[in-house]
């Protein structure tokens, strides 16, 4: 393995059957293109098809052999997430690993169609639905992996479980965003400890990308600037993502992101979160919360 973990050290997945959601654009489409040139099936897990289709070109021109798929999901529906589920299920029956990547960062108030607040539904109780509905074929495929997308911005994170959809409190968008981001930890951090006696459980594992530039930061012009000076490219920002995806020696429970100053680039490494993402209490509140707001239950 090189010290400065590339898509050098990702093994060769043909015959992997691989979920991505949010494969549109940014860390999603990237991962998409690298995975599929391992010899992976890709199921780009999507809201605009059509979108989904036009990157599927794009990616086929260059490699014509890639295997790739699109199928509709709204992460902001239960019942969209139910019929994705429903027709992957009935169509495969492995399911080598789900990147959970998809996401919506420091936007203007909204709710989902189920009424969720839009960061927190989107980011995590969508994914947590989804990996709920897609279990069954995670534990009959060996060796299966989920990954969420955690972002730096776990740092900002402090739940209000009293007040969860923001409906009492002045709306804060960045701190909702940090909300969701550190909802994807507790979900990997609960998981990996929920399914441990299980031999067939999938190996749960976070990621994050840094500061990449994406177009994630739409709504922000603070980070627009930002990033103009700070951020890394989508190809080195996606290698934690991949190698919390496929990395042979990752464990259940693990994190990965860049290795450089602040986390803010560089090649992907084993990294520490805040001392709050690791309350097994708070993670446990939110398992069960998370199952009474989604109907799901594990």
């Amino acid at each position: 393995m090189s010290k400065k973990w590339t898509h050098a050290d990702i093994p060769d997945q043909t015959g992997k059957v691989i979920i991505i959601t949010g494969a549109t654009s940014g860390l999603g489409k990237e991962a998409s293109k690298v995975l599929a040139e391992k010899g992976a099936t890709v199921i780009m897990a999507v809201r605009n098809t059509e979108k989904g289709e036009k990157v599927i070109q794009e990616i086929t021109k260059e490699h014509p052999k890639a295997k790739l798929e699109v199928k509709k999901l709204d992460l902001g529906s239960l019942k969209s997430i139910e019929s994705f589920a429903k027709e992957f299920l009935q169509q495969y029956d492995q399911l080598n690993i789900l990147i959970n990547n998809a996401g919506v960062m420091m936007c203007p108030y909204a709710k989902t169609e189920d009424g969720f607040e839009i960061q927190m539904g989107t980011n995590h109780l969508g994914h947590f639905a989804l990996t709920r509905k897609l279990m069954a074929a995670l534990i009959q495929t060996k060796d299966s992996r989920v990954v969420a997308t955690s972002s730096i911005g776990h740092r900002m994170g402090d739940i209000d479980f009293d007040d969860i959809n923001w409906e009492k409190r002045k709306y804060d968008t960045n701190k909702a965003y940090g909300d969701s981001k550190l909802a994807n930890l507790y979900f990997t951090y609960e998981g990996a400890r929920k399914f441990s006696s299980n031999p067939n459980a999938p190996k749960m594992v976070a990621a994050h990308p840094g500061v990449t530039a994406t177009d994630l930061d739409r709504h922000s012009k603070l980070l627009q600037f930002f990033n103009k000076f700070m951020a890394q490219g989508v190809e080195k920002g996606t290698l934690p993502t991949l190698r919390a995806a496929t990395d042979p020696t990752a464990k259940s429970g693990d994190y990965f992101g860049p290795g450089g100053l602040f986390e803010a680039r560089g090649y992907p490494k084993k990294v520490d979160s805040n001392a709050l993402s690791k309350d097994i209490e708070k993670a446990q509140k939110l398992w069960k919360v998370s199952e009474q707001m989604t109907g799901v239950s594990f």
